[in-house]
This record gives C-alpha cells, structure tokens and sequence, in this order.
C-alpha cells in the first residue's frame, strides 16, 4: 500500500477513534453529545496547529526546517518538500543555462537584440551595446524606432520583408555603417542581428572609385583605337586578307565601349542610393520605342507584343527607367530565339505599377536566379560574349530599381522562357483616365 493511502487510513482511523473516546466519555459522564462535541473540538484544535505550523513554515522555508508531523499532514509537508527542491533544481538549471547563453552572446562578433510583439528591447548583449549605443538601465522596454531613428531601418522594419539586411550610416560617423537583419520567431518576437560593415563599404567604395576611373581613362584611348579602325575598315588599299581580323577588332572594341559605358552608369548609380524624385513618364510611348529598337536589331523574335493595361503614368527620372527598362527588353530579345516570342506589359493596381518582361527563351536555371543582379554575373558566359552582353545590364537595373523604392521579381524555367518584373511602389504612379489594352 502506497505511503499516501496508509496516511488517509491513519487519518481516517484517528478520527474515528476520537469519535469512539468522545462517546464513551460522554456516556461515563452522562452526557454523550456533549463528550463527542468536546472531542470533535480537540481534533480540530489539532488540525488547525497543524495547518498554523505549515502555513508558518511556508512563509519561513528559506532558513526554517519542515514541521516534523506524522500522518496526512506529513505526506502533504513531504509532497512540499519535494516539490521545492525539484523548483529549486530547475532554476539553478535555468540559471545556469542563462550564464553560458551571455556568456556566449557576449563572445558574438555581432550584436544580437531581442524585441517583443511592440518591437520594444527585451534584451541585447554587449556587442549590440556598444554598435548601438544602448545603455542596459535606460533602453531596456524602448522601442527601438525610437532609438535607432535612420529612415532606412524604419523602412525595413515596418515592412516586413526581412529576407536581406539593410544597412545604413550610422550618426557617429561618415565611414560607419552597419548591417541589420531581422528573424522573426515565437508569437510576434524579432530577434535583431547587427554586424558592422564599415570595412567591407569602404573596401566598396575604392572598388567603385577604381572601377569609375579606370573605365574614364580607358574611353578616351578606346575611341582613338575605334578611329582608326573604322577608318581601316573603309580603306580600300587594305589588303583584303585583313578585312576579317579588322572586322573582328571593330566588334571587340565595340564591345569594350558598351562594358565602359555601362560601368560609368552603374558607377553613377552606386554614388547615391537615395531615392529619385522625377517627372511622369509615358510608359506607354516608352514601351513603343523599346519595340522598334528590338524590331531594328538584325536578328529579333517572330512575335513582339505590347500591352499596356493601363494610361497611368510613372513618377521617376526618365533616362534611368528607359535604361533598365532597356536593359530587361535587350536581354529577352538577345536570348529569345528568332521563332520565339516577347512580350511587354505595363499595368497598375493597388499595389502599385508593374512593367513586365516576358519571353521564350532558353529559361534560367533556380541556382542562378539569386545571383543575376551581380556586376559581371553570367549563367552562360559563352553565349553572353557570342551576343556582346556585358554583364552589367541587370546590374543597371537593380541600381535604378533601388533608386524608385521599386524591386525586381525573377521568374524563369529551364527550356520554357523567363519573365522579369518591375514592381513600383503605388506612391509613384500617376492615375489618369483607363485606358483599353493594346496588343502589337
């Protein structure tokens, strides 16, 4: 029999027994009510000196020894008893996991800063201290937009897609800037990871520099090279064996004038990545202007087309959408076979403008989809030189994008064709009056 039961039984035993000793001593006395009614009276005395001694050890178990008490108010004071020390237990666990857990935030290269629901600071080790400039008894419980105010991480913050970080300048500094990234985890919790990245944006930056300089030097020699080339290339006294080799040079050195002209672009979009205010743009008539630039090209698909779902206008710099817009329609054109088909469409809904690119080409693996925007990236380098690609196209156009607060959405299957899409955020479209979908 368990040691509980046998506690009950006791219990119930002593009580029954106190019961029995009342009756009979009322029954000696002559009074039999009146002996059990002073027993019962007695038992419940006991009882509630019991129940004094538990509820006094209770309030005072940090330094007092449990009451030593038989029977079921033993059981219950043991059941206590252990109930503490496994408490206990899992604390000093909890305790202790909470030291190695500092102690390792602390050893983190990056800072790490948790927040709740509110996006309030719960928490943050030293490295988000010290990147952050937050102070353990001021800032715990802030929000964070409070602190960390730049426009940048506000953006970010509130929009919800936290799949790239974000980096912004800090206020202590020109050459200071940190990468911020946001994980989402339990009911509503951010965990924030911040790392600074000043070196890898001034290393940039001379890359840039470098990039820019070089490309601004070489133009001038370039085109004295082209010069006389194409004046070769028109002498009749040239013997013909060297027609093809001076032909050949011409084509390379027209290639190197587009990679030098595209560089000195991307050069001048990287200087700023703040936002472009602009003037409206006919969407409609620059879409028409692409279509007669792919029709000029020697080779071009079969079936162009041309949608334009909607006559609301682009609010933007018009040189730099014609030249990722450009951009995209080359790219289709250059790897649409000459049987295969294109298709331009502009339209805008709640959400905002949305310019797309549609073609048949040969598609585009996944595995290279994440990397087409990178400077000199090619999924297939041989063809790329084959039809004087530079590589920087799709560059240009995630800089210009990024300039209109607008983002590039890839979609693509191998052998089936690719489609890219800009999206526009709704503030930069100018409704006008509707206008019916035509198809060319």
């Amino acid at each position: 029999m368990e040691p509980a039961t046998q506690a009950w039984w006791f219990a119930a035993g002593r009580l029954l027994g106190t019961v029995v000793i009342g009756c009979g001593a009322g029954w000696l006395l002559g009074n039999v009510w009146g002996g059990l009614a002073c027993a019962l009276a007695l038992h419940l005395a006991w009882v509630l000196a019991n129940l004094f001694r538990l509820e006094w050890w209770l309030r005072h178990r940090s330094y007092a020894d449990p009451p030593d008490v038989g029977g079921v108010w033993g059981e219950i004071i043991a059941q206590i008893v252990r109930l503490h020390r496994r408490k206990r237990f899992h604390k000093q666990r909890f305790v202790q996991l909470m030291r190695q857990l500092q102690r390792s935030t602390a050893a983190l290269p990056n800072g790490v800063v948790i927040l709740n629901a509110q996006r309030e600071i719960v928490w943050f080790n030293r490295m988000a201290a010290r990147l952050l400039n937050l102070r353990r008894t001021a800032d715990l419980g802030m929000r964070i937009e409070h602190l960390m105010r730049e426009p940048e991480f506000v953006r970010y913050l509130g929009a919800g897609d936290y799949s790239n970080p974000v980096v912004i300048r800090t206020a202590s500094g020109e050459d200071c800037y940190l990468s911020m990234q946001v994980a989402p985890y339990g009911d509503g919790q951010l965990l924030l990871l911040v790392s600074d990245v000043s070196r890898q944006m001034r290393l940039e930056a001379v890359r840039r520099d470098f990039v820019a300089n070089a490309s601004h030097e070489l133009r001038s020699p370039l085109t004295v090279i082209s010069g006389y080339l194409e004046t070769l290339a028109q002498d009749s006294a040239v013997d013909a064996d060297l027609q093809g080799p001076i032909a050949e040079m011409r084509r390379q050195a027209e290639r190197m004038t587009a990679i030098i002209r595209d560089l000195l672009e991307l050069s001048r979009l990287e200087e700023s990545d703040e936002l472009v205010g602009g003037e409206p743009i006919d969407i409609g008539a620059l879409m028409a202007a692409l279509r007669k630039d792919v029709l000029a090209r020697p080779v071009h698909p079969r079936e162009l087309r041309v949608r334009v779902d909607s006559a609301a206008q682009l609010n933007g710099d018009e040189p730099e959408i014609h030249s990722a817009f450009s951009n995209l329609v080359e790219n289709a054109a250059k790897y649409t076979p000459a049987e295969g088909a294109l298709e331009m469409r502009w339209w805008v809904d709640e959400d905002g403008g949305h310019f797309c690119v549609t073609d048949t080409g040969m598609g585009i693996p996944p595995e290279h989809i994440p990397r087409l925007t990178e400077r000199f990236y090619r999924v297939d380098a041989g063809r790329s030189r084959s039809t004087g690609g530079s590589g920087l196209g799709l560059a240009i156009v995630k800089h210009v994008l990024q300039r209109h607060g607008a983002t590039l959405e890839v979609q693509s299957a191998l052998g089936s064709g690719s489609t890219f899409t800009c999206h526009f955020p709704a503030e930069r479209i100018l409704l006008a009056r509707p206008h019916s979908a035509a198809t060319a």
